[in-house]
């Protein structure tokens, strides 16, 4: 069972803390515990459900790959059950080489265990001139 998430933001630092640390099943513990959740990540497959989202993402936090993401939030819409966060992550796989830019769209439901995350969706940020 997931820890009680009191506020989308504590389940959205919890989601980045863990991805950083390259802990699967702290990051697992965002996500709702639900098959209907949704994960759609650059250069691959959406990937639906628990099973297919801890595959996809066990993939890439091997040993081999340590992720550094910082995030800038750029916009947030939140109601009583529902948050929906737009962040900017700089994504660093190598630590010597730049950041890489990508939106995330990170949406949060609140349910009897409090916020948990049923839907990531990474897309490439545009090109200078165009951005939020």
């Amino acid at each position: 069972m997931a820890p009680p998430y009191n506020t989308p933001q504590d389940a959205e630092d919890a989601y980045y803390d863990a991805i950083d640390d390259g802990d699967l099943g702290a990051m697992m513990a965002v996500w709702e515990e639900s098959d209907e959740i949704l994960c759609l990540l650059p250069m691959m497959p959406a990937q639906r459900g628990r099973a297919a989202i801890e595959t996809a993402w066990g993939a890439l936090l091997n040993e081999d790959v340590k992720l550094d993401i910082g995030i800038k939030h750029l916009s947030w819409i939140e109601t009583d059950n529902v948050a929906i966060h737009l962040v900017e992550e700089l994504v660093k796989a190598d630590p010597e080489t730049p950041p890489h830019p990508v939106y995330a769209t990170n949406i949060y439901r609140k349910g009897d265990q409090g916020w948990c995350l049923v839907m990531h969706q990474n897309s490439p940020t545009p090109p200078p001139g165009l951005q939020v």
